[in-house]
């Protein structure tokens, strides 16, 4: 079977789409799929000249719908060397020139939102013009994008029972909850953890909480930041003996007005400074030494489709500490490896709170949970072999698809 992924962008800086695009391409091989990429990016881009994967590059999108003249001939021209094709994300160019090009070329294709039908973008304050703009866009062209398809893969049951809210009429012919694994990581070496600590000489011999995502609004950076200085004066009120993990917060943003922002935030707490760490997106070796450096991870996120990144830090076998706005949190929570509370400022307290109070025994079987939860329900195999069974169906079964 060969596959082609469509897809605005596959740079790194702008999230876990770009992520999910690789783990697919990576983990779909192995099971008899070839697959392609056509993304709008420019070729002589860094990560695109450096992978190994097969690229069709058409150049930089223009404007925030990320407007290319050059990708709907070459869709027009190149669909039918495919069996199947999957476009990754809503409300930009590449979903309304497939649409288009399908009306030409005859060939089955798949919607995988990644949670950009979550009723959070239609609710969530300072976007209400980002809000109407989506709704006259659904009606004028979304809905035929997503309609139309043969089908809707999800990545989890929250992410399909949410994509009912926000918009009508949604008549999709088919729903898929595929899942979404992440890759096995590199085992933790004396060697990988010595350049860490090289670079970040303040965590050596320290524990600390480790965030790792974007540094934006939707995250609950803001609130983590503020929750953690507030759990900081408690503890050297009621109990100075015990010591506070350092939080790392990794991740690129820091540059744009929220960053600049949370920078203010933590210099204007004395002491803060020293124990909140910056240090820019980390990948690589480097990103995976956060991990196994890392205590706990957290993320209070106001909304969370799948969250790679917590499935990254299972993977580690780290337990979580997550908003109930994360959309795989009940499966992380019914494996006992998540602490659990509300996307609010008491909530995101709450996480650090608990995490402390817990006893160094059930933290450690947190951490054995972890792992076990990561191999029930996010590593790569089984949640490539459900997405080939998806395409194979050709909308013969609607709803979960089990491997």
């Amino acid at each position: 079977m060969k596959v082609l992924h469509v897809i605005p962008s596959l740079d790194p800086r702008f999230g876990g789409m770009s992520q999910a695009v690789r783990t697919l391409v990576a983990g779909l091989q192995p099971q008899g799929v070839y697959n392609e990429i056509v993304t709008l990016d420019e070729p002589a881009a860094a990560y695109i000249k450096e992978s190994a994967m097969i690229i069709h590059a058409l150049g930089k999108g223009s404007g925030p719908w990320c407007y290319n003249k050059a990708l709907y001939p070459w869709l027009v021209n190149n669909l039918s060397s495919y069996d199947k094709v999957i476009v990754h994300g809503l409300w930009q160019y590449p979903g309304f020139a497939l649409l288009k090009a399908i009306k030409k070329v005859k060939v089955e294709y798949y919607v995988m939102p990644h949670g950009m039908l979550d009723p959070y973008f239609q609710r969530a304050k300072g976007r209400r013009w980002k809000a109407l703009r989506n709704r006259i866009y659904w009606r004028l062209l979304e809905r035929h994008v997503v309609n139309s398809a043969n089908g809707l893969m999800f990545t989890c049951e929250e992410e399909k029972r949410l994509a009912y809210e926000p918009f009508g009429p949604y008549k999709p012919k088919s729903e898929m909850v595929v899942g979404l694994g992440v890759e096995e990581p590199p085992r933790k070496s004396l060697e990988m953890m010595d350049l860490f600590y090289a670079c970040y000489p303040e965590l050596r011999d320290r524990t600390y909480i480790l965030f790792l995502s974007r540094i934006h609004e939707k995250k609950g950076v803001d609130m983590l930041v503020d929750s953690y200085r507030e759990m900081l004066t408690r503890l050297k009120e009621t109990d100075p003996r015990t010591e506070m993990p350092r939080l790392l917060v990794a991740g690129p943003g820091i540059e744009t007005p929220y960053g600049r922002q949370i920078l203010k935030q933590v210099d204007s707490y004395p002491g803060l400074k020293e124990r909140v760490i910056f240090p820019g997106m980390l990948s690589g070796n480097m990103k995976w030494a956060a991990y196994h450096g890392a205590e706990a991870f957290i993320l209070p996120s106001h909304q969370e489709n799948f969250g790679i990144a917590v499935a990254e830090a299972l993977a580690c076998s780290k337990p979580v500490l997550i908003s109930n706005q994360v959309n795989i949190y009940k499966e992380i929570s019914g494996g006992q490896a998540a602490v659990v509370a509300d996307d609010t400022p008491q909530g995101t307290y709450k996480l650090l709170k608990h995490w402390i109070e817990m006893s160094a025994e059930a933290k450690e079987g947190m951490a054995e949970n972890a792992r076990c939860v990561y191999e029930k329900h996010f590593a790569v195999e089984p949640a490539m072999q459900r997405i080939v069974k998806a395409l194979k169906l050709k909308n013969k079964e609607h709803g979960p698809v089990t491997a």
